[in-house]
């Protein structure tokens, strides 16, 4: 007489594990995009810092009270010596294709800014003539999946949010 061995699973049963695990998968993946998502906007809030940290470094040491209107003025070091008065990770992630943390920055001359110092004078041979005022702009690289809020900084170095692109820094709401 043959003894029947019932050791292991059977075929239904490995199949409602299977979808027990699915259906988790399936709950899960939402919660884990939205929390890759508010990681990458913290980052961009981190960065708009660096750029308003960079600009007023770069405004009291080499623009003569000037800012910087480009991410790669601010990204050179002094001509004698030192460090960039901006990271280059950040100061590379000037568009979508080489975005930092799913979101891209940009530089520009604030509204009814003037010219403060001829670009020769800067301490690091800017490209630019450094002005009065900057508006810098955080975008994620692919709305709806990187970020939903664009950020941006000026002067102040107050930084704000908003829903769709921030024209200037009068737009958007204080990030709190």
């Amino acid at each position: 007489m043959k003894i029947r061995s019932d050791h292991g699973f059977t075929l239904i049963e490995l199949m409602i594990v299977v979808a027990i695990i699915a259906v988790l998968a399936a709950l899960a993946v939402p919660g884990l995009k939205r929390y890759r998502m508010n990681g990458y906007e913290a980052s961009a809030i981190g960065s708009m810092k660096a750029i308003a940290d960079a600009e007023a470094a770069y405004a009291s040491a080499c623009g003569g009270g000037g800012y910087a209107v480009s991410m790669a003025d601010l990204a050179k070091p002094p001509v004698a010596g030192g460090s960039a008065f901006l990271r280059e990770d950040v100061a590379a992630a000037v568009d979508a294709d080489n975005a930092k943390s799913g979101y891209f920055f940009t530089i520009t001359e604030a509204p009814g800014s003037t010219k403060v110092t001829d670009k020769t004078r800067t301490c690091n041979g800017s490209a630019v003539d450094p002005k009065t005022g900057f508006f810098a702009s955080g975008q994620p690289a692919e709305p709806g999946t990187t970020g939903t809020r664009f950020f941006g900084v000026d002067e102040t170095s107050l930084i704000k949010q908003g829903n769709t692109p921030l024209p200037d820094a009068k737009a958007g709401a204080p990030v709190q």
